[in-house]
């Protein structure tokens, strides 16, 4: 007997997950305003100004380019770190999360200090798809060992070569995880700031804070970041289209799962070359800078301890508050998506999706505006930054929850309800205890991104507050890159924690997922 229509999930689930769209759709409606407030005429009339074409045309081809190149990397990598024979998996499996723990734009800084030369499109894309590489290889690394290479096999003794057996066999089953990384990927592209104002490269985040910041124009930017959405809207849908022809041809494993690992062989080099050199260039080549900066004369003197320390909690306060957020906002979306199909569910995730294409800026503003106009108490407050971080990075719990949700059989939650338990009590001893790992690596994903968040905490700080992004750009963006080293070899450090955490919550998972 099947206690739970995928059609018709319950009233309280659905009305929770609602409520949820409603709290992250703030700067949706923020924009809406905005926009129509501007009127028709100004809509026609920005659109059609020679600049948004280049604007737009950038965007796409930088979010596409650090796609189609983060998945050209991950792929392989999680292969070799799932796969194949490796010693110290768990040692390469945590260098691999280690460019999690790096912003765009301190890596922008530490290549434009050893080479002030590095300007546009090439910069940009190097940079971004370095530190976002760790959004593919991960889910696909968990996709490879929860799978089974028996479909592999069976394909080889049919005459097929490695290469084709791979895309028979193992490819639909890794293939949403990859569509999920690569969704975030583009997200985080379209959305960031940092790395591409350094490197002068002009796209829609760059134009919305400079209409913001230097023009004060924000009917125009309101408009750029409604194109923003929509792109981000045409990336998700497209996402939830390829995922739903993904599980329609391949449904899940059943039965005993086979693993039969490869042993690299001739591979060897090019295998550790694959896995070293996205977090050498990322993190190596800006902590080398910074460490040289660091102990230049001028920055000793300039150096003080009890600012760097007050930075340092109020980053970790504030980005662990921000997790909460996110895991709050994102549990019914995610149960919800994993759970149920139809109409509703579609929206819902789809706006649960586009906080990420979001910039901060404009995240930023949207919570003034509404802070100011409802509740005024909150205004300039650390709950509404809290807020902000879980709007912003919601998307990337969700993605989480909805994997670790879906990898629970609901024959379990049958069981369960047959033997009197309601449907809260099933999620919670049942669901939860086993989506625990994925859950907690969602968590800890929100927790390290939004220690680099920096466009809505330069709005939203409290006075008097500041953050180890904050500190670093108000630095950088004055070139005082030995005053900025301090901090930003400590925001390294303390991202690296939640980044380590990550890659052992991965690890931990597929063990536990092992046969």
């Amino acid at each position: 007997m099947t206690l739970a229509s995928p059609l018709r999930p319950p009233r309280g689930l659905a009305a929770a997950a609602v409520v949820a769209c409603a709290l992250a759709s703030i700067p949706l409606v923020y924009l809406l305003v905005r926009v129509g407030s501007a009127g028709l005429a100004d809509v026609v009339e920005v659109l059609s100004r020679s600049r948004v074409p280049v604007l737009l045309g950038n965007t796409v081809l930088l979010a596409a380019s650090v796609t189609l190149a983060t998945v050209a990397i991950g792929v392989p990598s999680a292969f070799v770190l799932a796969r194949a024979r490796l010693r110290g998996r768990a040692a390469w499996t945590v260098l691999a999360a280690l460019p999690l723990a790096v912003p765009s734009y301190l890596a922008a800084y530490g290549w434009l200090a050893a080479l002030p030369w590095m300007q546009g499109f090439w910069a940009a894309w190097l940079v971004l798809t370095l530190v976002a590489v760790p959004y593919v290889t991960l889910p696909v690394a968990a996709a490879l060992r929860a799978g089974t290479t028996g479909l592999d096999d069976v394909a080889r003794t049919l005459g097929r070569g490695p290469l084709a057996a791979f895309r028979l066999g193992t490819w639909p089953q890794i293939r949403p995880a990859v569509l999920a990384g690569a969704l975030l990927v583009c997200l985080y592209t379209l959305s960031d700031f940092g790395g591409v104002a350094l490197f002068r490269y002009q796209v829609l985040t760059t134009a919305i804070q400079q209409a913001y910041g230097a023009s004060f124009n924000r009917d125009y930017a309101a408009i750029l970041a409604t194109l923003l959405v929509l792109l981000a809207v045409a990336v998700v849908i497209g996402e939830q289209a390829a995922r739903g022809r993904a599980a329609r041809r391949f449904g899940a494993v059943t039965g005993a799962v086979r693993q039969r690992m490869v042993r690299l062989d001739r591979w060897t080099v090019p295998a550790f070359a694959l896995l070293l050199v996205p977090p050498a260039l990322a993190v190596a080549v800006p902590v080398a800078v910074l460490v040289l900066r660091l102990f230049e004369a001028q920055t000793l003197r300039e150096f003080d301890p009890g600012e760097l320390g007050s930075a340092v909690l109020n980053t970790v306060l504030l980005s662990a508050g921000g997790a909460v957020v996110a895991l709050v906002l994102a549990l019914p979306i995610g149960i919800l998506a994993a759970r149920y199909r139809g109409r509703l569910v579609r929206a819902v995730e789809t706006t649960g999706y586009l906080a990420l294409g979001l910039p901060g800026i404009v995240v930023g503003l949207s919570l003034v505006f509404f802070s100011l106009a409802v509740v005024p108490s909150l205004y300039q407050t650390a709950f509404v930054l809290a807020f902000a971080y879980g709007v912003l990075f919601m998307p990337k719990a969700i993605g989480g929850i909805r994997s670790a949700t879906a990898q629970v059989p609901t024959s379990l939650e049958d069981v369960s309800r047959t033997l009197g338990n309601g449907r809260v009590r099933t999620w919670w001893f049942v669901t939860a205890r086993l989506a625990r790992p994925g859950i907690a690596a969602a968590a800890l994903l929100v927790t390290v991104t939004a220690m680099k968040e920096l466009p809505a905490t330069l709005l939203l700080r409290p006075t008097g507050t500041d953050t180890l992004a904050t500190e670093l750009w108000s630095r950088t963006d004055v070139s005082a890159y030995g005053a900025a080293a301090p901090y930003a070899i400590a925001l390294l450090v303390v991202a690296a924690v939640p980044a380590f955490l990550l890659s052992r919550a991965r690890t931990g998972a597929l063990d536990e997922a092992a046969p």
